[in-house]
């Protein structure tokens, strides 16, 4: 009996130990995988089948596993990767190499799924357990951007700047500019806008849209390879706000004569070509043409034989920006129907276009749908964040929404005709869905606050059918910081914002703690989500662990609120966001456990210009801040991000003189580290080297650290030093 005694409270005593582990900064960058919720790998529907598939990993042995939707039963094992590597061998082509975990599979009908292996493409028969290879796969040195066509199964591809086809295992020259600032087939317009990719296949895969950006005219701005002896300036082409922007023409290639057109978009030159989409019978092809203001969007249609303009279908306007970033999506049966996504009554919600430029329905209300005012119905109180297509008989819509008076994510789906709307899953929490192509059935991965990871079957009727996967807590081993999500109001007294709070290991409401705030609260990012872990970087729960109280708000300016609450910013960037950051600040001032005179604040990009902006202009808020990545001076950011949010700085003189931190620099408080990589072609480094000038004309006292070589964030194995280098400046000062 003694013994048992003693075993139990030596486990017990293992188990305590166990949950006193802290992370180190190498954990969370070096390991980081053991700290994400498990769940089975590669989870997708098999093309125009009910069947699923994922694979499975339970130790060092991964098994691909194939379930049928319409049964309860769980899924069965049909190929192991040493089942595969064995085919692999049995092949003896070279370059075919073995794998050491299961490639990335595209199922292409209901028994065949493709993969890379090397240099070589190989496909996989599941029911006649066959191997075959395609050879012919080959791609020169530095092909990058590859998108295969429908149908034909060609690959478009680029080499430096300019555009390939691999056409049966031939590569054909679309374009073959010697200029190297012209560049075809590659993303344009800083990827703003929604844009992503270069090419776009026709549904028949035998046309191909490219992009063709002329940027001859936009400044040459250097960056310096320090690697060299002397260092060498690397030239790169950045627009920055008020300057010439690059210009950009669609081109469309015809594979089966080789000829090219170009879409006559017009003028004047610096506008932005947008969404780009074919209409299902290949014959025309539709852009958003944005102003260079951003305030004028014309959905154009042009004949995509001979490039002519045919038709606008309607135009949006607004006093502030229109910000196109979802391009069209037409309507299974209905080929002269087509789905918008737009902004314009205050939400993101959906438009049933017919191609005449009709608007058949709208999917959305046109009043009391602004911040602080009542809505008609919780029905068209969100925000969509996700379309994810239509059924076959283009009777209904399915997308993802975010109800505004949680932050979760919703499964929904709308009546085309009729705009009834009916909600498959939600509640409490976010929820992450996949349709197979009938639309009769979803694959939904779902998280909160507290649950990691749970992957399940449903029926489009909402009725969950088979828990899949639900994962265990991935930090259970290790010192517990309790999460809390909460509101507290805007500057405006009347808006709320959502906070998240990390409390520290052995948190006790009795004792005084020092506080970091992590903040952004710029345009396209929502900081704070219902989600595992609320969504925070790993870095976060370290902090926590070093016995720090961690905090975040959304305040206005940020994502997934509305056009009101993202546009409160409009040329006044750091002015409004400010004075949210100064409430979070405020709140916790509040907080009988948080100790006021130790408070911290870090952000990295526009986190690191807020985190800048609330150590000068608001001096005295914070004892300490770290910025990394920070703009200084909106006139040297981009052009597409920054006069969007700001005009031009002719036009916005005032707003760009106010927001301008090298203005600032002399009022700066406290302890203030910059952080920058010396080749960030984003934010570039000119930034804070300028302020450091100004701190230095204005006799304040900064600290600063660079790291090598490194672009707009510190990545790799250096990651591990960033957060040591943040970490220890906060503790040190705070």
């Amino acid at each position: 009996m003694k013994k048992i005694i003693a075993l139990f409270l030596l486990t017990a005593s293992l188990a305590v130990q166990a949950q006193n582990i802290k992370l180190t900064t190498e954990d969370i960058v070096l390991r980081r995988d053991e700290f994400q919720p498990t769940g089975l790998g590669q989870l997708k529907w098999i093309k125009g089948t009910n069947d699923y598939a994922y694979i499975n990993t339970v130790g060092s042995v991964s098994t691909l596993m194939v379930g049928t939707a319409g049964s309860k039963v769980a899924a069965k094992q049909v190929l192991t990767l040493d089942e595969l590597n064995a085919k692999i061998r049995e092949a003896k082509v070279a370059g075919l190499n073995e794998l050491k975990k299961f490639p990335r599979i595209t199922w292409i009908n209901a028994a065949e799924f493709t993969f890379v292996s090397g240099k070589h493409k190989a496909t996989y028969n599941i029911k006649t357990a066959q191997l075959t290879s395609q050879p012919n796969y080959t791609y020169p040195e530095g092909a990058a951007g590859f998108d295969v066509a429908p149908n034909t199964g060609m690959t478009a591809y680029t080499v430096g700047n300019n555009l390939y086809i691999l056409q049966n295992g031939n590569p054909i020259s679309v374009t073959n500019d010697k200029e190297k600032n012209i560049v075809n087939g590659q993303s344009v317009h800083r990827d703003e806008f929604g844009i992503y990719k270069g090419t776009f296949w026709s549904p028949s895969g035998k046309l191909l849209a490219y992009y063709r950006m002329d940027q001859t005219m936009v400044t040459d701005y250097p960056l310096m390879d320090l690697t060299q002896k002397p260092a060498a300036a690397e030239m790169i082409k950045y627009p920055m706000a008020g300057a010439a922007s690059h210009h950009v023409t669609l081109g469309v290639y015809n594979t089966e004569d080789g000829t090219v057109v170009f879409i006559n978009t017009g003028e004047p030159k610096e506008q932005y070509l947008t969404n780009v989409c074919w209409s299902p019978d290949n014959k025309s092809i539709y852009i958003a043409i944005l102003n260079r203001d951003q305030n004028h969007l014309k959905m154009n249609r042009y004949n995509a034989s001979t490039g002519a303009f045919e038709k606008t279908l309607f135009e949006e306007k607004k006093p502030t920006y229109v910000q196109p970033l979802h391009t069209m999506l037409f309507v299974p049966k209905h080929d002269d129907w087509f789905i918008w996504q737009s902004e314009r009554d205050g939400m993101n919600h959906l438009y049933l276009y017919n191609t005449n430029g009709e608007l058949v329905k709208a999917h959305s209300e046109t009043e009391g749908m602004r911040t602080g005012s009542p809505v008609r119905g919780p029905e068209h109180n969100f925000v969509i964040t996700d379309v994810l297509g239509c059924d076959p008989s283009g009777s209904f819509v399915y997308y993802v929404a975010a109800p505004l008076n949680q932050i979760g994510r919703e499964v929904w789906k709308s009546e085309l005709k009729t705009a009834k709307k009916t909600k498959l899953a939600g509640g409490v929490g976010t929820h992450s869905p996949s349709f197979n192509d009938s639309y009769t059935y979803f694959l939904d991965e779902y998280s909160d606050v507290t649950t990691p990871k749970v992957q399940a079957l449903y029926t489009t009727k909402g009725e969950m059918l088979l828990e899949l996967n639900r994962a265990t807590n991935p930090l259970a081993n290790y010192a517990p910081c309790s999460l809390k999500l909460f509101t507290i109001k805007a500057a405006d007294d009347r808006t709320p914002l959502w906070c998240k709070m990390l409390l520290p290991t052995g948190f006790d409401s009795t004792k005084k703690y020092p506080t970091m705030t992590y903040v952004y609260n710029g345009p396209g990012v929502q900081l704070v989500t219902n989600t595992w872990m609320a969504g925070n970087d790993m870095f976060l729960y370290y902090m926590a662990q070093q016995g720090f109280v961690v905090f975040a708000v959304d305040g206005r300016g940020s994502e997934n609120r509305g056009a009101d609450f993202e546009q409160a910013t409009f040329r006044k960037l750091g002015t409004v966001e400010m004075d949210d950051q100064e409430r979070g600040a405020q709140y916790l001032k509040s907080l009988k456990y948080v100790d006021g005179n130790r408070m911290a604040v870090f952000g990295w990009s526009y986190g690191g210009f807020m985190t800048t902006s609330l150590m000068t202009r608001k001096a005295g808020l914070y004892k300490t801040g770290v910025a990394g990545g920070p703009v200084i001076d909106w006139s040297m950011y981009e052009i597409m991000y920054t006069e969007r949010f700001m005009d031009t700085p002719e036009a916005n003189k005032e707003g760009y003189n106010e927001s301008n931190l090298l203005n600032h620099a002399g009022k700066l408080k406290g302890k203030l580290l910059l952080i920058h990589g010396t080749s960030d072609d984003v934010v570039v480094w000119q930034h804070s080297l300028n302020f450091l000038k100004a701190c230095v004309d204005q006799k304040t006292l900064p600290d600063y650290f660079v790291y090598p070589g490194h672009f707009h964030n510190v990545i790799g194995k250096d990651r591990a030093h960033l957060y040591s280098k943040i970490a220890e400046y906060i503790i040190a000062n705070t």
